[in-house]
């Protein structure tokens, strides 16, 4: 039987046949070779396991051997529910040079907004990465860096038109944003537009729609309440109450790190 992971080599191979397609203006490039991708996606305590498996399922076939799970130290790391992830790769051994650096969000968020160790990791590798993306509250970890000043960018809808300005970011309503070589999605199941549109940039459409149906993304949600505008008054409600201590401690580590 043919696995998922050898379905996602396969498509690799043959996306190195396909025309090379055009890349938005100002993003940078990878050629559609049989180069595997290095992309390194952190992990922290408290982090959404969503927001890191999603991506990782259909962005796995284009890293063979160069995807690492990193964190401040190689083992299991708890999510935000109690599922935990297992880094493979520490701060000092991730690769210098990577062609996506990826930042998850979750509760653990507002923490690591104020983590001097994964700020600096940030700092550091972004200043060579080809992409510099997130999904979720993971763009507010990047603002924090000072990686997203003066550029456009989402986040989850509770925090998206308040605490990224204070990060020095233009909030924008859409469930991915490109601009330059920033990728950022909104909440949590926003991860897989992001991973598929992502793969099109690295690899070209058509290997970004054979990843989406080896996924059966079709998307056929049973309520439409996907949205604060969707769910109406009430249901935000009973949203925010569960989100409120995010927002509180995203706010005010967004605060704290301000330049005064």
């Amino acid at each position: 039987m043919v696995s998922r992971r050898e379905v996602g080599a396969a498509a690799l191979v043959a996306a190195s046949l396909l025309p090379r397609y055009a890349q938005a203006r100002e993003a940078p490039t990878l050629t559609a070779t049989a180069r595997p991708v290095r992309i390194a996606m952190l992990l922290y305590p408290g982090m959404t396991a969503l927001d890191v498996v999603g991506p990782q399922g259909l962005l796995a076939g284009l890293a063979p051997g160069s995807l690492r799970l990193v964190a401040r130290a190689p083992g299991p790391v708890p999510s935000d529910t109690g599922l935990s992830l297992l880094a493979t790769t520490s701060f000092a051994d991730c690769p210098t040079d990577l062609d996506v650096l990826f930042v998850p969000g979750g509760d653990g968020t507002p923490a690591q907004m104020r983590d001097a160790a994964m700020l600096a990791f940030l700092r550091d590798r972004a200043g060579r990465a080809r992409w510099i993306t997130s999904v979720c509250t993971g763009s507010l970890i990047l603002g924090a860096a000072g990686l997203l000043d003066g550029y456009r960018a989402t986040s989850h809808w509770c925090v998206r038109d308040t605490v990224l300005p204070l990060l020095g970011a233009i909030p924008v309503d859409e469930r991915v944003v490109f601009d330059r070589n920033r990728v950022t999605a909104s909440g949590i199941s926003a991860g897989l537009d992001f991973a598929l549109a992502l793969a099109a940039r690295l690899r070209g459409d058509d290997y970004a729609r054979t990843a989406q149906l080896v996924a059966e993304y079709a998307l056929q949600p049973p309520f439409a309440a996907g949205s604060p505008a969707m769910a109406g008054p009430a249901i935000t409600r009973e949203a925010l109450a569960i989100l409120g201590d995010l927002v509180a401690g995203a706010r005010a580590a967004a605060t704290a790190s301000r330049p005064r």
